[in-house]
């Protein structure tokens, strides 16, 4: 008997869902501390134009790291699945 009969396809999605909100949400707040520390003196009413081109700039290498480390791994995944381990 296989782990997934019996289970309710509908919960599955869900799970599946609500666990891809959760990995967005950390991702979000990851981005969120990693920007603030590197970017933020001290808060002022508004963000001087230093401040906001750091923030943008700290935003776009973030998603560049986080897609190019996806890809990679997706890459990795892929060749595993290709090529079983064989050990001698």
């Amino acid at each position: 008997m296989s782990d997934s009969e019996g289970v309710d396809p509908q919960l599955q999605d869900f799970i599946l869902t609500e666990t891809q909100k959760q990995r967005f949400q950390v991702l979000v707040h990851g981005l969120t501390d990693t920007c603030w520390d590197t970017c933020m003196g001290r808060p002022l009413n508004r963000l001087d134009s230093k401040t906001e081109v750091c923030i943008m700039n700290c935003v776009e290498r973030f998603i560049d790291a986080t897609t190019f480390i996806t890809k990679r791994l997706m890459n990795t995944t892929k060749y595993r699945s290709d090529s079983p381990l064989e050990f001698q």
